[in-house]
């Protein structure tokens, strides 16, 4: 499945949880030799940001598969492109990634489990990355968001759009790409989302958004308000899956 175009500007506006699940991965990132990260589903740059305070003497390179998220970022991060600071690259983490060179470490975070060939997705980040470079990510895991998962499939909806894997099967991905040093661990993270606009917007374009692509307005409508009211307490059961790796090699 190819990438798909994204409400950057709502994104942008609703995303706060996942800029909280991603500050405490930016700790597992070791600053020593690195001066190139490549953003891996950069979205609309929040994350990018931090990375920028992170690491003050890196250059970043932003990629995304949507060019609506990647023009969000461009504003977002518009003082460190005159910098010289961030480079964009618009691109499908599902296929082979062209970089001007290898970069020093790899950060994601909420992408990789739009990238349903995992297997191809570990070669193309093994490939991006220098030996001894370092990937650190995080993203859906096994279980994630199960109660969206099981009210759309109450409403036929069983086509997924994701790959939610466990922490074994994707650490063996990876040592099969070239990774060693592997550490993968799942942990729950329970959002609490107000009920009607709040969580409908969030569900909307974070969640359901590859679910009404091409619907009528109105199916769009009912589909979101069904699975929002099929939620107790507004909450969404979302399970991250973390990594830390190195690619093999000095």
């Amino acid at each position: 499945m190819s990438p798909r175009e994204w409400d950057a500007a709502t994104y942008d506006r609703v995303a706060t949880p996942q800029l909280r699940w991603a500050l405490p991965v930016l700790d597992h990132l070791d600053p020593e030799g690195v001066d190139v990260v490549l953003d891996a589903g950069c979205g609309s740059g929040r994350v990018t940001e931090a990375v920028l305070d992170r690491l003050p003497h890196a250059h970043v390179v932003a990629l995304d598969g949507s060019q609506r998220m990647l023009d969000q970022a461009g504003q977002r991060l518009a003082p460190g492109v005159a910098a010289g600071r961030v480079t964009f690259v618009h691109a499908d983490l599902g296929r082979p990634l062209s970089l001007d060179r290898r970069v020093d470490a790899v950060l994601s975070t909420a992408a990789f489990h739009w990238v349903i060939d995992q297997e191809t997705l570990a070669a193309n980040l093994a490939a991006a990355l220098r030996p001894g470079g370092q990937l650190v990510a995080q993203c859906g895991g096994a279980g994630n968001v199960a109660s969206v998962v099981e009210v759309l499939a109450s409403m036929g909806e069983t086509w997924h759009p994701w790959h939610f894997a466990d922490a074994n099967e994707s650490a063996d991905r990876l040592r099969r790409a070239g990774f060693t040093d592997v550490r993968t661990w799942l942990h729950d993270e329970p959002t609490t989302f107000e009920p009607g606009a709040p969580l409908e917007d969030f569900l909307r374009t974070v969640v359901l958004g590859p679910f009404l692509d091409g619907r009528p307005a109105v199916a769009c409508d009912r589909l979101v308000e069904e699975v929002a009211a099929a939620l107790p307490g507004g909450v969404i059961d979302y399970v991250r899956l973390n990594i830390v790796a190195r690619r093999a090699g000095t």
